[in-house]
């Protein structure tokens, strides 16, 4: 089976799901990114998969990106720190598509709600507990249906780099894993 990660950033995650599926029949085809110079590149190199750099236009337009997707094929969509709304004509092609969100959704989700804008948020409302959710994507941030959560306390103490440190913590645990169990429900492409 084929995975293609959608990434936006370091690349933490996407290595972790790589070298998760490291020696069996299931493959990271392609790592996707908008940002010029984002870390996910420099670890795509190291581990020997193409990572394919697009703009804005080209994700609106969609050729470019449609066409490669095309080609790749993949059973399975998974977004790692990937920031862009997922667009429906996409959705339409490749139905399975998840995410990982640094927090409990259907809290702290939505449009501007990524990374340390998360954190910072469950720091001012002064939660006990935060996590992360995987989720389908939907044609909305943050609103498919959950696959898995994990759960982290939150000390009265911690900062926003504290909780975004849990938070790493229990994707690196975690999300490979879950992705794992989605392909099990999956029917392979021919």
């Amino acid at each position: 089976m084929k995975i293609v990660i959608f990434a936006s950033g370091s690349g933490s995650n996407a290595e972790n799901i790589v070298n998760h599926f490291a020696g069996t029949d299931i493959t990271v085809s392609s790592i996707f990114c908008n940002i010029s110079g984002a870390g996910v590149f420099e670890r795509a190199s190291r581990l020997g998969v193409p990572c394919e750099l697009f703009t804005r236009e080209e994700w609106k337009t969609g050729d470019r990106i449609d066409s490669i997707l095309n080609e790749y094929n993949p059973d399975l969509i998974v977004l790692a720190g990937f920031l862009w709304k997922f667009p429906s004509r996409l959705l339409s092609k490749f139905p399975h598509v998840i995410n990982v969100h640094p927090a409990l959704l259907p809290k702290f989700g939505g449009k501007g709600m990524y990374g340390m804008k998360v954190h910072e948020a469950v720091v001012e409302s002064r939660e006990n507990e935060s996590g992360i959710t995987i989720h389908w994507v939907n044609e909305h941030y943050d609103e498919g249906a959950v696959i898995y959560q994990a759960k982290c306390e939150v000390l009265p103490s911690d900062t926003a780099y504290d909780i975004a440190q849990k938070i790493h913590q229990l994707e690196g645990q975690h999300f490979p894993r879950i992705v794992e169990e989605v392909l099990k429900d999956i029917e392979p492409k021919s």
